[in-house]
Parts: structure tokens; C-alpha cells; sequence
């Protein structure tokens, strides 16, 4: 048998096996689910050394192989981020379990009552890069919504992640709940993931966690529906009706809490109202902070009257391909406008439907910002970081979702769900 026969023969056993297991996690009680979980942050905690004893192989491959800094930081089992897993394990046992709820139950004319009840998705297939943290993230989501899920960690994270799923197996075998219910991909070979995309018989939806080549190779592959974004170009809109002061801290926030994120600010709009007094703030901020500030021409000139006494200053005319770009560093498009309706139409024709904000003291122009703003998530006199399923109180979370079918915005337990519909009778018949 040659190698892509083997991995053919992995991914169907894997396959079969996760298919057998949704069956009885879409069965099994909310304690059962709440003791593995409790379980396994007990293992986390426990098992920190050998936790971090397999991460630090990792780490030294990866730094071995030129692996960039960012990318070696986020494959790091810290004492912090363990504890945090553990901590996420607690939280997700903590929230209320959405399998099994009925909603919108009404008596019809016939006598039968109507309803939908909400269920599991079935078999999830997670592909995802650099953070094993992210293993644990989506065991305990599938463990909480009744799913199983198949993980497909990156190759620099597969001693950490081998070691973690260890950790899951036994919790979820010591609680009576299948072993097979969370499964990792255990080989590295890049063939693994084109047939993980291509197993419909087995896999219910793909949700890829990472760059955007590795999403956007997801979208175009799968055999089944995939829950995904694809760029993170979150606009800030300064109001003619803001509190400036407010909003250069809502500003700074969105744009330097952390560059890296999908959920950063990546533009800037500002009414024209408000915008030498604004500017003058944010830009002594912005240059304090190393952050370039790329510019229409009139806030460009705005900036460099503003700023002309600041030594280090960063201002640059922006191109066409600005207000479409996401950074992910210190760097942010700028751009005036006339109006609200001027705003909305920019950030609809340029922004990735990922997360917006506006920041307004103006009640109407705040609701139609919020209606008109074609985005996953929109903010009023809030920064975008908030955008993440931890701060929206769903526990871990799954991913991020752009699209507009079944989930958008933060991916938690409830996106892992989908909603059937019953009917409750009494011997009715139709007539």
C-alpha cells in the first residue's frame, strides 16, 4: 500500500469512527458532557509539565526551521495559556447546554403543536495552524454541543497536540462518553487535509482557523458546507456626533490593543466635522505608538499641519488597495468623509463583513449604523477587539464566520447547532 493509500485508509477510519461517535454525543446527557469537561481541566492542570515538556520540542523544531517569532509565540503552552484552557474547559461546563431546546412551540388550527428544537451538527472537521490551545478550544465546544469533531493541527504543533488529545480521550472515556468523539489527524502529511475536506459520507462542515491561504484552500476544496472568514478589514467610523475623547480611546484601542488579531482595526473614517480636532488626537497617539498612518489627501494634510513638530512620524498617501487591506501590523488606512451615508457605503464596498464600529453620541445615525453595516458583528462606541466569542459570553470559540448562512460573527456552542423542526399530536390526521 503506498502512502496515499494510507492516509486514504486513516481518514476513513477516522471518518467512521467520529460518524459512529455523533450518534451518542448527540445522545448523552448534559452531565456526562459537563463531568468530561471538568475532567479534563483537572488533566490540564495536571499535566502541565509533560504538557510543556512536548511543547518545547515543538518550539525548538520550529525555531530550528526559521519558523517567524509571532508563529513560535503562538505555539508556546505558557503556564498563562494553560491555565487558560483549563479555565475555558470550566467556563464552556459552566454555560447553559443548547441541545435538546425547544423554541417557537405553537398550537395550529389542526390541533397538532409546532416547533423546532435545536441539535447537533453531527461531525465537524477542524483544520488549523500554530496555537494547540486551539485543540482544547474545539474539544470542549464538540463535547458541550453533542458533535464529534476530527482536528487537524499544523505539523509544527503536533507534539503539543498529540499530547493534549491524550488528556481528551481520557476524560471523555472516564465519563462514559465515546473516545472517538474528538479525534486528531495523526500524521502531517498535507494529504490528510485534502481528504478531511473531501468526506461528505462522514464530515458534516469544515471550519478552518488560520491564514488566509490555508482558508482560502478550505473553501475552494470542500466537499462540504465550510465556516469560515477570509479577511479581518475592520473599520472605525468617527461620527460628526462623537465624543472625541471616546472615540480616540475606542480608536486606539481597536487599532493598537494587539495588531495581530482579525478583530484590529485596519481603517479609519472620519467626518469631516470633527476631523482637525480628531486627527490632531489620534495622530499624537498613533505616532507615539510607531503605528503608519496611511492617508486620503486631506487628512494627510490635516496630520502633517498637525503633526510636523513629531520626530518619527509615520504618514503616507494611501493607494486604492489601502481601504481594502488587512494589515495585521502597526498600520491604518485614513480616509474623511461627508456624511454617515458616505461612511456605511465605504465600509460596505471596501471591508471584509467582519466587524465595524461607530463611534456617535447621535442615536439615529447609531441604528443605522447599525441596520446598514453589512458586517458579522457592528459595534456602537465599542472597540472591535470586543468582537470575539470569549467577550460576547459564548465560552470558547469555535472561529470567526463571515458568511451569511447558518453562522455569522463568533462561532460558539450555539453555532454548532442547528435548529429541526417537530411536531407534537395527539392522534391528529390531516384532512
Amino acid at each position: 500500500m503506498d502512502a496515499q493509500e494510507n492516509v486514504d485508509t486513516l481518514m476513513r477510519r477516522l471518518g467512521e469512527a467520529a460518524r459512529g461517535a455523533s450518534t451518542a454525543m448527540a445522545a448523552a446527557s448534559t452531565a456526562a458532557k459537563n463531568a468530561a469537561l471538568l475532567a479534563l481541566a483537572a488533566e490540564i492542570r495536571a499535566e502541565s509539565l509533560v504538557l510543556q515538556t512536548e511543547n518545547a520540542r515543538d518550539v525548538a523544531a520550529a525555531e530550528a526551521a526559521g519558523l517567524a517569532a509571532p508563529m513560535v509565540d503562538r505555539l508556546r503552552l505558557t503556564d498563562k495559556v494553560i491555565a487558560q484552557m483549563a479555565e475555558g474547559c470550566e467556563q464552556v461546563a459552566a454555560l447553559p447546554d443548547p441541545i435538546g431546546e425547544m423554541n417557537h412551540l405553537r398550537r395550529r388550527p389542526s390541533g397538532i403543536t409546532v416547533g423546532q428544537m435545536r441539535v447537533p451538527l453531527g461531525v465537524f472537521g477542524m483544520i488549523y495552524e500554530s496555537r494547540p490551545n486551539v485543540t482544547i478550544d474545539a474539544a470542549s465546544l464538540a463535547i458541550k454541543s453533542g458533535n464529534a469533531a476530527i482536528l487537524r493541527g499544523g505539523s509544527e504543533a503536533i507534539h503539543s497536540n498529540t499530547a493534549l488529545m491524550t488528556l481528551v480521550t481520557r476524560a471523555l472515556g472516564t465519563n462514559g462518553l465515546p473516545i472517538d468523539a474528538v479525534q486528531l489527524v495523526p500524521t502531517t502529511d498535507r494529504a490528510a487535509v485534502g481528504r478531511l475536506l473531501a468526506m461528505p459520507e462522514y464530515v458534516d462542515v469544515i471550519i478552518p482557523r488560520g491564514g488566509k491561504s490555508l482558508v482560502e484552500r478550505v473553501a475552494n476544496e470542500a466537499k462540504v458546507p465550510v465556516i469560515k472568514h477570509l479577511d479581518g478589514n475592520c473599520h472605525v467610523y468617527v461620527d460628526a456626533a462623537a465624543d472625541l475623547e471616546m472615540a480616540v480611546a475606542v480608536t486606539d484601542n481597536a487599532k493598537t490593543q494587539k495588531y495581530s488579531p482579525c478583530n484590529a482595526a485596519e481603517s479609519l473614517l472620519v467626518h469631516r466635522a470633527v476631523a482637525n480636532d480628531f486627527l490632531t488626537r489620534i495622530g499624537t497617539v498613533f505616532a507615539a505608538k510607531g503605528v503608519e498612518m496611511r492617508c486620503d489627501a486631506e487628512s494627510l494634510a490635516l496630520l502633517k499641519a498637525a503633526l510636523f513638530h513629531v520626530a518619527g512620524v509615520k504618514l503616507v498617501e494611501a493607494s486604492e488597495a489601502d481601504w481594502s487591506c488587512e494589515y495585521l501590523a502597526p498600520v491604518i488606512s485614513i480616509k474623511l468623509v461627508d456624511s454617515l451615508d458616505e461612511a456605511i457605503a465605504h465600509i460596505n464596498r471596501y471591508g471584509s463583513h467582519h466587524t465595524d464600529a461607530i463611534v456617535t453620541r447621535d442615536h439615529p445615525n447609531a441604528m443605522r449604523f447599525l441596520r446598514e453595516v453589512d458586517s458579522a458583528s457592528v459595534m456602537v462606541n465599542a472597540s472591535t477587539r470586543f468582537a470575539d466569542g470569549f467577550e460576547f459570553g459564548l465560552g470558547a470559540e469555535i472561529g470567526i464566520s463571515t458568511d451569511k448562512f447558518h453562522a455569522r460573527g463568533p462561532v460558539g456552542l450555539e453555532g454548532l447547532t442547528s435548529m429541526k423542526w417537530i411536531v407534537l399530536g395527539n392522534g391528529e390526521g390531516r384532512s
